[in-house]
């Protein structure tokens, strides 16, 4: 009988590069935004559920241009991760730390922009892990806004979808189909503990070749 493999779990053993193998494994060889994703506030592995919000930019005043970025906060369940598909736009900062406050309260863990962000130094003493492309001083009110939530999304021409696991660390992130989670999960787990075992064989004196002829894990 298979173990259930839990958020936990995934969190104490698996990373982002052992995740995108899996998938490629399994021919998704494009599970990874090609574009700098920093990690700003934490180095810490994020690993959550998707929580999609779709970003325009905009050039006119309206009277609530927050309303559906606050719904979608709000909205915000156990585990979730904010993605801001925003298309890379810097033309303002579409999070910072009341943001971050607010959905936390709602169960969100963290959230992956792809734009700018602001209230670096104070995300950073909450330990609120967020990836951005970069950072901005300019507030997003008639700047940018939601104009969709919980819509299928696209960061550099990787999907994400509300309910997708993500996972994020120092070396990118990566977004794993609800379809093919149950797989690409137990795929990434076994390939972790053949690594270890063949990084104990190559530390007892094992050559890599022979390492990798034997256990075929690189």
């Amino acid at each position: 009988m298979t173990t259930e493999i839990t958020l936990p779990m995934m969190r104490e053993s698996l990373y982002v590069a052992v995740v995108a193998d899996a998938l490629d494994s399994m021919g998704l060889r494009n599970q990874s935004p090609r574009v700098p994703l920093t990690p700003y506030t934490s180095q810490s592995l994020l690993v959550g559920r998707c929580k999609t919000t779709l970003w325009a930019d905009m050039y006119h005043t309206v009277e609530n241009s927050y309303e559906l970025e606050l719904l979608a906060v709000d909205s915000c369940q156990a585990d979730n991760v904010m993605i801001c598909a925003a298309n890379g736009s810097m033309y303002s900062a579409l999070w910072g730390e009341l943001l971050s406050t607010s959905s936390r309260n709602s169960g969100c863990i963290g959230a992956i922009v792809d734009g700018a962000i602001r209230d670096v130094a104070r995300m950073q003493q909450m330990q609120f892990p967020i990836f951005a492309r970069g950072t901005s001083v300019y507030d997003s009110q008639n700047r940018q806004r939601v104009i969709d939530v919980d819509v299928s999304v696209e960061i550099a021409g990787v999907r994400f979808s509300s309910g997708d696991l993500v996972f994020a660390d120092l070396d990118g992130v990566v977004v794993v189909p609800q379809e093919v989670e149950h797989e690409a999960i137990q795929r990434a787990w076994d390939k972790v503990h053949a690594e270890n075992r063949v990084r104990d064989a190559i530390r007892d004196g094992m050559k890599a070749t022979d390492a990798y002829n034997r256990f075929g894990v690189l």
